[in-house]
């Protein structure tokens, strides 16, 4: 990460699920804790996976954070505060809004960190995470393991009963391990996708 000069900048963290996006969106807010800066988490409403009051990684470790019907919430609760720091978890839950209000966050001279998935199920742009990351100083993409074959994985894959979800199925559906794992570009399957062509196909193509 880049030194800066200046306070206020907006970092994003990116990538498919079980890429640990919130795993290290807790480890830069705990370490600006250990330099005494004063800070606050927020994370959708919409995500209680495992806890409404923490931000919980897949691998367990956890901070404490607010939940937040939208992210004009976020400027409410930190009215009356002076923040150091500002963690926002699973941006693409938030509305379109959540852009403007990191920006105006970071404008105060708030470091704004933002973590979140920067595409659906689908292999396509998710919510507010592409305008988020085009108006931030710094990105970090970070990969999981396809479990198919070890590669690095980019996408997050939906399965119903075992089986890829089609692309008309809802884009929202917040799930775990037993809706979700990471899938490199080789693997990711959707069936019903514009251009998209199955394993099978492919192989009876390339015979």
């Amino acid at each position: 990460m880049y030194v800066m000069n200046q306070s206020g900048w907006l970092e994003v963290i990116c990538g498919s699920m079980f890429s640990g996006k919130s795993e290290e969106l807790i480890r830069r807010v705990r370490r600006a804790t250990y330099g005494n800066l004063s800070v606050r988490v927020f994370k959708p409403i919409i995500d209680d996976r495992y806890s409404d009051e923490s931000v919980v990684s897949h691998n367990g470790t956890s901070i404490i954070a607010r939940s937040v019907k939208n992210s004009d919430k976020i400027l409410e609760h930190l009215q009356h505060h002076h923040i150091d720091v500002v963690g926002i978890d699973e941006v693409q839950f938030f509305d379109d809004n959540i852009v403007s209000v990191a920006n105006e966050l970071a404008n105060k001279g708030i470091r704004v960190i933002a973590a979140g998935l920067d595409t659906d199920f689908r292999g396509e742009p998710f919510g507010p995470m592409p305008r988020m990351m085009a108006q931030s100083e710094s990105i970090s993409k970070l990969n999981a393991i396809c479990p198919i074959c070890g590669s690095p994985a980019n996408r997050t894959q939906r399965l119903i009963d075992g089986k890829p979800a089609s692309f008309n199925d809802p884009v929202i559906l917040v799930g775990a391990s037993e809706s979700y794992e990471p899938r490199c570009r080789h693997h990711h399957e959707v069936p019903g996708k514009p251009g998209h062509k199955s394993k099978q196909a492919i192989t009876e193509f390339s015979e």
